[in-house]
């Protein structure tokens, strides 16, 4: 009798195919949350109920002292719930769906509601809403293992490592799925996924840093990135000080976007109406260069977000800033009756305090380098990315923060060293007025978490207030 055959292990290709299917079971598609949804709005006897769902699988793998130290990952599913009673908005929020859990939100969201003042600028919740499918879900971002990450990860320490350089940062893959409903029969639903790289490099006095974003895994480089950083933390060694004052400055994407970051609550019909915004009296008017054309838009290729408000209205692109021009706002369906205007999307989920916001923004970009931009300086500083940036003045846009991460004198058209990190203190209108040279408009990723497509810019005059000690 020959003895049984035994079975072959899978091919590691295989492997890897079956874990992926496994991991795409975390998606839960329309038609679950969406009956997810209906069960839940026929537990309430409220006026009306809105709900909104957001189901989230986060990964993240950690890496400080050229080492992983933290794998993690965790599932959520959260269930909001907003009920109207008698002219009165709550809502309420849990991470349970069985029946009684959702019973109990619902009760406690049309509670709520009826302890709040009556809301005057309260409108009906929305009937359904055509919306723009658009296409943000990669299944190898969504399924993507940790023994992945860790390879890309453990390639850039190998490499910084060899350098005698020390490497810390994450690599993190994430899928989003969202639902809204109500009781007047809206049904939306939307899903992305995204993958970010971030690395530090560090030397004993210097260091360089970078970052990216995309919804799609397969845009996502660490061995560029870590090279990128590595070259920075290199060629800032031994970084001089040179004194404060006006220089022409080379803004990298990543610093560009901190700094017109801060514009996005300005552009809010609510933020007019409250007198809060640098835009008051100054809609029409000419503020910025000529070269500076800002839109919002959703759809644009290399953004992400829902095509729909906290509201369900569908989102518009708006030209926000033509030609250095402010020209338009964006409106909330609140705020845009208040100001006899069309609702543009951008409102907030209700009840908020900040009306809307366009939280997409892309500016119109050149065809300039970075390289040329360097080329074309005589004197001035490039810098990577700056960090703890703070507001000092709202209506004239006044920032302050300092520069990190790779800041670097430019002499003769050429990278003479690394120097000092500054503080800066400067007017975004100035700044915005003073740009002579645009790169191309890309995805970036900075120090804060912004969907923004931004180019790198060279600025004249830029203000450096102060050496800083770090």
């Amino acid at each position: 009798m020959s003895p049984a055959k035994k079975k072959s292990p899978p091919k590691p290709k295989r492997a890897l195919l079956r874990r992926r299917e496994m991991a795409a079971d975390h998606r839960l598609g329309p038609g679950a949350l969406r009956e997810l949804a209906e069960r839940i709005i026929k537990f309430s006897d409220a006026d009306e109920t809105e709900v909104d769902i957001g189901a989230v699988t986060d990964a993240l793998t950690r890496f400080a002292n050229n080492t992983i130290h933290q794998n993690v990952a965790e599932q959520n599913l959260t269930v909001s719930v907003r009920t109207v009673v008698d002219g009165r908005t709550a809502r309420a929020t849990t991470n349970k769906t069985d029946d009684e859990s959702l019973r109990r939100v619902v009760r406690a969201a049309a509670d709520l509601a009826r302890f709040q003042p009556k809301n005057p600028d309260l409108l009906p919740m929305l009937k359904q809403q055509k919306t723009q499918k658009v296409a943000r879900f990669f299944p190898a971002t969504a399924t993507a293992m940790p023994a992945e990450r860790a390879r890309a990860v453990a390639r850039v320490c190998k490499a910084t490592a060899t350098a005698k350089q020390t490497a810390a940062g994450i690599f993190s893959t994430a899928m989003v799925e969202t639902a809204f409903a109500n009781s007047r029969g809206y049904f939306a639903h939307y899903e992305q996924t995204r993958a970010e790289f971030s690395v530090t490099i560090m030397e004993k006095d210097s260091s360089g840093w970078a970052k990216a974003n995309s919804p799609n895994i397969a845009d996502i480089d660490p061995d560029a990135l870590g090279a990128s950083a590595s070259r920075k933390a290199t060629a800032s060694r031994a970084p001089k000080e040179i004194p404060p004052g006006r220089y022409t400055v080379i803004l990298e994407p990543s610093a560009v976007l901190d700094l017109v970051g801060f514009l996005f609550y300005d552009f809010a019909g609510t933020a007019v109406l409250d007198q809060r915004s640098m835009f008051n009296k100054r809609i029409g008017t000419k503020l910025f260069g000529d070269n500076i054309t800002i839109c919002d838009d959703v759809y644009h290729p290399l953004q992400l977000g829902t095509p729909f408000d906290g509201e369900g209205v569908p989102r518009e692109k708006v030209l926000l800033v033509d030609r250095g021009v402010p020209r338009n706002l964006v409106y909330s369906r609140a705020t845009a009756k208040k100001m006899k205007k069309q609702p543009t999307g951008h409102g907030f989920s209700l009840p908020n305090e900040y009306g809307e916001a366009p939280m997409n923004l892309v500016f119109t970009g050149g065809k300039a380098s970075v390289d040329e931009m360097v080329r074309s300086t005589e004197r001035g500083i490039l810098v990577t990315r700056l960090w703890y940036i703070r507001e000092v003045d709202p209506y004239e846009k006044i920032l302050t923060g300092m520069t990190r991460d790779g800041t670097f004198l430019v002499e003769n058209g050429k990278i003479s060293g690394g120097i000092r990190n500054f503080r800066f203190n400067q007017s975004m209108i100035e700044m915005l007025s003073n740009v002579e040279m645009l790169g191309e408009a890309v995805r970036a990723a900075g120090e804060e978490s912004f969907e923004m497509v931004v180019p790198a810019m060279k600025v004249r005059g830029f203000h450096f207030s102060e050496v800083t000690k770090f």
